[in-house]
């Protein structure tokens, strides 16, 4: 296969017929990605290091490739027979690049593209949906979803793809188009794709994470920097983070597109900004020195939290701009970014007010599962009792309890790497109660809510922002926070 031919795989009518590809993984992408070529008479072979079991989800997809004539090497994903002949290798987004097998395509010179690298390439020659796409560390699923709301409140048929659940292939290829797409993209999809075209692009953060898959942190930072190549319109970056802005700066863009910044503080020309309660925008109005054009309200942002809830956290607002600086990119008035910012609702454990007893906030932010995330969410309240704790994966927490001490009421540790936790309190914070819960069974959260109610003081959130992943003790962060909420609502109704 030339390098000529895959060049001109720039669409889903072009000749994709006799194409030997293989696909690595058969997760919910791969299997997209496999059901796409095979469509398009590409020879496919799916490569998977899992065994289906009978029943499985995995089996279920096995047996439907093998049905349309794929081939199955399930078992063993570090094979290299399966590259002989091979054109192109396409990759789950869960594939390190140090994955035998991806190593030895690179090595032999064969291309490997990403999902969103081959979705990309799957969209019509004319008149296909632009994308808006977003990343960063923290923030992509709030800011995507608060994004989608705002373009379907201004009339368009709109959906959130790509790392938020829906596979960006299907989003791509569904019978009925969309108007527009927003794609929210992890550093793992990033480092896979070199030719997507957004309309608008941001970067909402970045903070060391996920090293072990890219390498070193230099990779992390340029897989994020790729989310800015080739925008058209405006890159969107983080006026308090200056990583995001130095990566716009390294972007090669279309000739006129805008850098736009979105901070807490009142905006200057090019950006959009909070005054007082108000998200306002000098970037997308026709005088940027003398006019402001208002969006929204804080409060338009607070319809879930209840009237005694802890009010809005200041990453929520910071993602809020970020979501309208992506829509006015596209034209979207300011009366629909009211209007979707009002309709948006968080998903679970995304700072999920429990209820408020006793004048006691408790808060749910299991998704905070990493230290920067847990930084965003301490930072949004002045007194806490702090429940965190799990598998922090090698992360640090000394900077996260150093710059929150202060807010620190105390704290109430859980997991396996909660004594890290610990030794970080007791060097930069060693007045703070520490309160450690050594059990790792059901009634551990039970144990947690108790010491917690014990221990807050009227006005005080008590807030699970673990900074660590879960699986030492729980399915995933949502069984956790399940766990947490219901152990409040137990406590209480005892009485």
């Amino acid at each position: 296969m030339s390098t000529w031919r895959l060049q001109h795989l720039t669409h889903r009518d072009a000749d994709w017929s006799g194409l030997r590809v293989v696909v690595a993984g058969l997760g919910i992408s791969g299997f997209a990605a496999a059901d796409a070529l095979l469509e398009r008479d590409a020879e496919v072979t799916v490569v998977d290091g899992g065994t289906p079991v009978e029943g499985s989800e995995m089996a279920h997809r096995a047996t439907i490739l093998e049905v349309l004539g794929a081939r199955l090497h399930l078992g063993d994903a570090q094979d290299e027979g399966v590259l002989v002949g091979a054109d192109l290798v396409v990759t789950s987004p869960g594939w390190p690049p140090s994955q035998p097998l991806l190593a030895a395509a690179v090595g032999r010179g064969i291309p490997v593209w990403g999902e969103v690298e081959l979705a990309w390439r799957m969209r019509p020659e004319d008149g296909g949906a632009p994308w808006l796409t977003l990343t960063g560390t923290n923030g992509k699923t709030t800011t995507v979803q608060m994004l989608t709301s705002i373009l379907t409140a201004a009339g368009l048929r709109a959906c959130s793809a790509g790392n938020v659940g829906t596979p960006i292939l299907e989003a791509v290829l569904h019978p009925e188009p969309f108007d527009i797409i927003a794609v929210e993209l992890s550093s793992y999809q990033l480092h896979w794709q070199d030719s997507v075209r957004p309309l608008a692009s941001a970067c909402l953060n970045i903070a060391p994470d996920h090293i072990d898959w890219h390498g070193s942190y230099e990779e992390y930072l340029a897989a994020k920097g790729k989310v800015f190549e080739g925008t058209e319109v405006a890159c969107v970056y983080n006026v308090a983070d200056v990583a995001t802005r130095t990566l716009v700066e390294r972007a090669d863009v279309v000739e006129g597109c805008r850098a736009v910044g979105f901070t807490l503080g009142s905006p200057a020309p090019s950006m959009l900004g909070r005054v007082e309660d108000l998200l306002v925008d000098r970037a997308f109005v026709p005088d940027r020195t003398h006019q402001a054009a208002e969006l929204a309200s804080v409060a338009d942002l607070g319809a879930v939290e209840g009237a005694e809830g802890p009010g809005v956290p200041d990453h929520v607002v910071a993602n809020a701009l970020a979501a309208a600086a992506l829509a006015r990119a596209c034209g979207v008035p300011p009366v629909a970014v009211r209007d979707g910012l009002r309709a948006w609702r968080p998903e679970p454990h995304r700072i999920a007010h429990v209820l408020t007893a006793d004048e006691i906030h408790w808060v749910d932010d299991s998704k905070a599962t990493n230290p920067h995330a847990a930084a965003a969410s301490l930072s949004a309240y002045d007194h806490v009792v702090w429940v965190a704790g799990g598998l922090l994966k090698g992360a640090d927490v000394d900077e996260l309890v150093a710059a929150n001490a202060h807010r620190l009421r105390a704290a109430i540790l859980i997991g396996r790497d909660r004594q890290q936790i610990a030794e970080a309190i007791r060097r930069h914070a060693p007045d703070i109660p520490v309160l450690d819960i050594a059990s790792a069974d059901t009634e551990a959260m039970d144990l947690v809510v108790g010491q917690a109610a014990a221990t807050a003081q009227p006005g005080d959130v008590v807030l699970l922002a673990p900074a660590a992943a879960s699986m030492d003790m729980f399915e995933n962060y949502g069984a956790r926070g399940d766990a947490f909420a219901a152990a409040v609502r137990r406590h209480y109704e005892r009485g």
